[in-house]
């Protein structure tokens, strides 16, 4: 199976530069309603197993266009998974991030996140834990298609970092755009990352056309 990995689009609170974390109600930006357009279109209709989608109405409303071109049968598969949900940040929530960047704590997500636990929050370890257990879930599926997960940066992070066997720590060496797709491909038990932080390609051939289920050597075969 296919985990298609999608950050929601451009927010209010990314045009502030406010970590919002859990905060109700933010919205897309204006810049974010086009990336959702846009994302509908590269994605295309493509056979699908799952879709799961955090809370935060961000996420819902990243992924409504490409919902309604979907067949109806396929919209019924959405389902809002709180193990998705963004990261509690506790009381760091809606603060600007020029100033938690003086935080002394702020070396800690950045050098060593595996230990930070947010003030008031939930630490990343955890997150990363119920994230992994939403994308397992998704793979026990017995629908054909793939696993469609609508999340957030640091918990995309983390998803691809749990996935490739990375440590945590270094999680932070990888970059999660606003409405980019990351496709994790489970065809052979391990995963394979086989696209990261794309925010540009028409998508729906890969998607939709034969699984990559050869074993590589020497790197893909180009198709």
């Amino acid at each position: 199976m296919q985990i298609v990995l999608i950050r929601h689009a451009h927010s209010q609170a990314n045009a502030k530069g406010v970590l919002s974390g859990r905060l109700p109600n933010i919205s897309l930006s204006e810049k974010g309603v086009k990336q959702s357009q846009d994302l509908a279109a590269r994605l295309g209709v493509f056979p699908v197993a799952e879709i799961r989608i955090s809370p935060m109405q961000r996420c819902h409303e990243t992924i409504a266009p490409w919902v309604a071109a979907l067949p109806k049968a396929a919209q019924k598969l959405l389902v809002t998974e709180q193990n998705l949900t963004e990261v509690d940040y506790g009381s760091w929530s809606g603060k600007k991030l020029s100033v938690l960047s003086r935080h002394k704590l702020w070396k800690t997500v950045q050098a060593n996140p595996s230990a930070m636990y947010f003030p008031e929050g939930e630490g990343l370890a955890h997150m990363q834990q119920r994230a992994m257990h939403a994308v397992h879930e998704t793979l026990n599926s017995k629908r054909s298609g793939a696993g469609v997960l609508v999340s957030h940066g640091d918990v995309i992070k983390a998803i691809v970092a749990g996935a490739l066997g990375m440590h945590l720590d270094d999680f932070q060496r990888i970059v999660i755009d606003p409405a980019s797709v990351t496709i994790l491909d489970y065809s052979h038990g391990k995963a394979r990352l086989t696209l990261l932080n794309d925010v540009r390609s028409n998508l729906n051939e890969a998607l939709s056309g034969p699984k990559r289920a050869k074993n590589l050597l020497g790197g893909g075969a180009g198709k």
